[in-house]
């Protein structure tokens, strides 16, 4: 029965913990929904995979997030059309490359500041590197789940439509304002005839804002609880000792940091506090693949984001963290 006490004490400070984190990131949303032309910030994004995985992993900086919020503000870039590339390293990095978790981890490990800045540079070389990879899937949905690949505002740019004169393509069109000749297909329905943000009324933008955070809420919610259960589980039913135990050389010590990211299901925001509890028992190293690891794949992060992948796609990102990860901070224990 103390168990389950302790179990549901761990599952309410999770929840608690990581529910202002996911209100924020659905505000964040919904805000990129109501009063932000995202068809814009789209355009903006460079198509360079490279470039544009670079440039999502920077991202976090405007939207300070941890691994709870920044799964809705994804979502939402991805069903607006926002390449692969910038997504995918996005959602990564958002949760450690921001300025709160930045300046929560130098408060931490004021005296090993290196900690920070490898934790800061790792971060952005995985999702950099991930987001390029998954940015040779150009047509996103067979990653997505059902629901959301429907929603998605992506068309394909193929080299014989490119080549084709607009006129000598199949279809029905119509003559814009400019009088340039439109072509009437589902992606024009999808976004063409929407009206400009700014000519929405704006009793209606928060009237749909405020729809929009109960919506996602409610969808989110439910899986942010259903991840809380199974870390708070798991930190009750499997003792700690076992995975400390594990901790006794380099590689074993990275492995057993990696694999207690996973359990604990920490928020980002705080995560490095909670590492510096170990930091007289285990190497800087393993401290860092616990930092870098956690804020990516965790218990929670993994159901959020089924919200958005199916599972096959959660499988291949998880090993490739998982694997760049071990990688560097294996070299970081024999280089430094």
């Amino acid at each position: 029965m103390s168990q389950l006490q302790n179990a549901f004490t761990l599952f309410l400070s999770l929840l608690v913990e990581a529910m202002p984190f996911l209100l924020l990131g659905v505000i964040l949303s919904s805000i990129l929904l109501i009063f932000v032309d995202e068809r814009r910030l789209v355009a903006l994004m460079p198509r360079n995979a490279v470039l544009g995985a670079f440039v999502g992993g920077c991202i976090g900086f405007l939207f300070p997030v941890c691994e709870c919020g920044n799964v809705p503000v994804a979502r939402r870039l991805l069903v607006q059309g926002m390449p692969n590339a910038v997504a995918v390293s996005f959602l990564l990095a958002a949760p450690t490359i921001n300025p709160i978790v930045i300046w929560s981890t130098w408060v931490a490990f004021r005296d090993q500041p290196e900690i920070v800045f490898y934790r800061v540079i790792f971060s952005l070389f995985i999702a950099t590197v991930i987001g390029i990879i998954f940015s040779i899937q150009k047509d996103p949905r067979p990653l997505l789940q059902t629901s959301l690949a429907k929603s998605l505002n992506w068309q394909p740019q193929t080299p014989e439509k490119e080549s084709i004169p607009l006129l000598l393509q199949s279809g029905s069109f119509l003559i814009g304002n400019s009088g340039q000749t439109l072509r009437l297909d589902e992606s024009f329905a999808a976004t063409a005839v929407l009206p400009a943000v700014q000519a929405i009324p704006m009793k209606r933008r928060w009237l749909t804002f405020v729809e929009n955070v109960v919506m996602e809420l409610r969808e989110l919610g439910g899986v942010l609880i259903l991840g809380s259960a199974i870390a708070a589980g798991l930190q009750v039913f499997v003792p700690r000792e076992f995975v400390l135990n594990l901790g006794q050389d380099p590689i074993t010590s990275i492995l057993a940091m990696m694999l207690l990211a996973v359990i604990v299901s920490i928020c980002s925001t705080v995560d490095s506090f909670f590492a510096l509890s170990f930091a007289s028992s285990f190497t800087s190293s393993s401290l860092l693949a616990f930092l870098v690891f956690g804020p990516m794949i965790d218990l929670k992060g993994i159901g959020l984001m089924l919200s958005i992948f199916k599972p096959r796609m959660l499988i291949y990102l998880f090993a490739l963290a998982a694997q760049m990860t071990f990688l560097l901070t294996l070299a970081h224990s024999y280089l430094f």
